[in-house]
């Protein structure tokens, strides 16, 4: 089940919402989340739902034993390796089993079916790993309550494609929260923003960029390229963060907090910059969770470089089981490695430059996370930069409607700081307007109207049945 389906929009979130606030009491509202968080996992997955409760469990356990233990060191290795395993196992088995069969003689080939990927795996195994690091690092109190520890790794909204929760985070609004009109009508707002990025602007850059990255070799122009780098950059962006939004709404609706998970990473002036606004939940969970413990910035200036290579490599590969992905996370990596050795001094006194550096850095980064193989990817940016054999502006067969050029320069623009920009000027318009009473109505009118517009439209394409993937569901 997704957000952005009629069964989740007008059908299982309405139910969830009357159950939960039929109620006050917050551990019978903790059942009702974590039963329809359940029922949420398993309408798309099935019996892989037993796999979650398997986590929930083996966290709860082991956190129980991290905090009795003379030796808690060990059990906390022991459960980091448990969760390390159960993620490699579902979701880089088939990546081993094709790397060892492509060094192995025809006679020696391994021939085992890959597990079937459970959707949110990379999610909801780093919030348990977290959890076990921040109960050991005496971060976070041990959760005694096997159903409270369950909430926190299978609750819905963050469920499926993140942000990654931390435990500390949410802890005590696990226990207590307070559930407000407020902060009901914020979550609703946030939700209707994250479901018109994806739906509006991800849905229709995705039609585009999948039609022009399915195209052979030979059809590939220099047109074409940029055209389908530049609306995959906004589809994966706008997809992500859409999703974020619709689940942090959803946190506020239940009385959560969760925190950011993108901040305008294309406007961006170093690629630094860029992975502290993009995924921040990712990023910041290794940081905390790898790189600081490997040992940070305080080993000299080369383990530094080293650790930050280690971090990407990671990076790279929690994203797929792929060696594209893994390449994808080291030229991340390798750029922010040239930056700490002396090119961040120049590009902070040359900020235009700077930025066209880190898009250019970023855009030839996609075709790598986008396609399958690295010749595939090679040829694709060979294409892009005018070096293949073949160059030219034609489209081909590619047609582009006046519906698509309007979400085009309205995904550019909403990925700037624009929108922040306008509605500084439109709350200032509204202050001078007369009588305190009119400009509250105005005000509640303009967003009235904007949140209902973006909701039907929405609702609307959805309805039709239009392409509606998520790119983050298969991570």
């Amino acid at each position: 089940m997704v957000f952005s389906s009629i069964t989740f929009l007008f059908f299982f979130l309405p139910v969830v919402l009357v159950l939960y606030y039929a109620t006050k009491q917050t551990r019978v509202r903790n059942f009702i989340l974590l039963i329809s968080s359940l029922i949420f996992y398993a309408w798309g997955e099935g019996f892989l739902v037993l796999l979650m409760l398997f986590s929930c469990t083996l966290n709860y356990a082991v956190g129980l034993g991290i905090n009795y233990a003379k030796k808690p060191k060990t059990i906390l290795a022991i459960g980091v390796v448990a969760n390390v395993m159960l993620l490699g196992y579902y979701k880089y088995f088939g990546l081993l089993t094709k790397s060892f069969n492509y060094i192995l003689p025809d006679q020696y080939q391994l021939n085992i079916e890959s597990p079937v990927l459970p959707i949110g795996i990379s999610f909801f195994t780093f919030q348990g790993i977290s959890y076990l690091i921040d109960i050991y690092r005496k971060e976070s109190p041990v959760q005694k309550n096997i159903f409270n520890l369950s909430l926190y790794i299978a609750l819905f909204p963050q469920l499926i494609a993140g942000p990654i929760v931390r435990y500390n985070d949410i802890s005590k609004e696990i226990s207590t929260r307070i559930s407000s009109f407020i902060l009901f009508n914020v979550g609703i707002k946030r939700f209707i923003i994250g479901l018109g990025k994806k739906v509006i602007i991800a849905n229709t850059m995705g039609a585009m960029a999948d039609s022009i990255f399915i195209l052979p070799a030979d059809e590939l122009t220099f047109s074409l390229t940029w055209i389908g780098v530049l609306t995959y950059s906004l589809q994966i962006y706008f997809d992500f963060s859409g999703y974020s939004d619709m689940a942090i709404g959803l946190g506020k609706m239940f009385g959560f907090n969760f925190l950011e998970n993108f901040n305008l990473p294309y406007i961006s002036k170093s690629i630094q910059e860029f992975w502290r606004r993009w995924h921040i939940s990712l990023s910041t969970w290794f940081r905390d969770y790898l790189y600081i413990p490997l040992g940070g910035n305080r080993n000299g200036e080369l383990n530094t470089y080293f650790y930050l290579v280690i971090v990407f490599f990671t990076t790279g590969l929690w994203h797929g089981a792929s060696w594209t992905y893994v390449f994808w996370g080291l030229y991340h990596g390798l750029f922010i490695v040239i930056e700490r050795l002396g090119l961040s001094k120049f590009l902070k006194k040359h900020a235009v430059m700077a930025h066209i550096y880190t898009l250019l850095v970023v855009l030839i980064g996609w075709p790598f996370f986008r396609l399958e193989n690295f010749g595939s990817s090679l040829n694709y940016i060979e294409v892009m930069f005018g070096l293949s054999d073949t160059f030219t502006f034609d489209t081909g067969a590619i047609t582009f409607s006046n519906q698509f050029i309007t979400v085009f320069i309205l995904g550019v623009i909403v990925s700037t700081s624009l929108p922040d920009t306008i509605s500084i000027y439109l709350k200032s318009f509204i202050n001078k307007a007369r009588g305190i009473a009119f400009k509250q109505n105005l005000a509640a009118s303009f967003s009235t109207a904007f949140y209902m517009l973006v909701l039907i439209y929405s609702s609307m394409a959805i309805s039709s049945g239009t392409y509606n993937p998520f790119i983050y569901f298969r991570f």
